[in-house]
């Protein structure tokens, strides 16, 4: 893997004891400022970026568009380290699939440099997207909501909840997509199968509805899923709230 690319405002104390840590952990990391020029030059030995954000640091329209557009063409990722709400805000603007992850100041080193490590051995399997897993008994609705993901998102689909079971004992993934109203076995039955077991309990799951009368919200909330969603719920509202639960996690 090549070097972790920090940018930020200034090489302040806590840039320079983060990259002593990361010399101690022997992973390499080169800091620069917020200068297009600079960042250019570092930007071909770089496997991951980091922008480490001072309280209310603005990142610059040209940096932002330059990263937008390497990060893509170049198959990398980048780490927001800041308050949350300057986090959140400056994650508007990336597609999230291009986020790894943010985590909040005062930044906790050993959280960072595990994250760190993550990326490098899910980059050395190429296993970098996140795995979702659609349960749902109708194809339609599943095609269209994969075709949404796909590009940003390892996809798989089942049509029932035991197919769902079943896959489950031999693959892995990052969240659930859950239909709450399915034949034979629904979904809260699927989801207590899955807090039963060691393998599956902590697997976020997020009911789908298509109901959303209160009666049926305050039913599906009642068994602490991580969300639900209503199956109402247009396309660019529901890849937010797939990216924005991905950062929280992350956090």
């Amino acid at each position: 893997m090549g070097h972790i690319l920090i940018l930020g405002e200034k090489e302040s104390f806590i840039i320079r004891v983060l990259l002593k840590k990361m010399a101690d952990a022997n992973i390499e990391a080169v800091f620069t400022t917020m200068d297009l020029n600079k960042i250019h030059a570092q930007w071909a030995d770089a496997s991951l970026v980091t922008f480490y954000m001072e309280k209310d640091e603005v990142l610059p329209e040209d940096i932002k568009t330059f990263l937008v557009d390497n990060l893509e063409n170049d198959n990398k990722k980048i780490i927001l380290i800041g308050e949350p709400v300057d986090t959140a805000e400056i994650a508007a603007g990336f597609p999230g699939h291009l986020i790894y992850g943010t985590l909040p100041r005062p930044l906790d080193y050993d959280d960072y440099i595990a994250m760190v490590n993550k990326y490098a051995s899910q980059a050395s399997t190429g296993d970098l997207k996140k795995k979702i897993l659609i349960v749902d008994d109708d194809p339609n609705y599943m095609s269209l909501v994969r075709e949404w993901m796909v590009d940003d998102y390892k996809v798989s689909m089942v049509t029932s909840g035991m197919r769902a079971i079943k896959w489950l004992a031999s693959n892995k993934v990052d969240m659930i997509l859950l239909d709450y109203e399915m034949p034979v076995t629904n979904g809260p039955q699927v989801l207590e199968m899955l807090r039963a077991e060691e393998e599956t309990k902590d697997i976020p799951v997020i009911f789908l509805t298509g109901n959303d009368s209160k009666e049926s919200v305050m039913s599906v909330v009642g068994l602490k899923p991580q969300g639900y969603f209503l199956k109402t719920m247009p396309k660019d509202e529901f890849l937010n709230k797939i990216k924005v639960f991905f950062m929280q996690e992350a956090e």
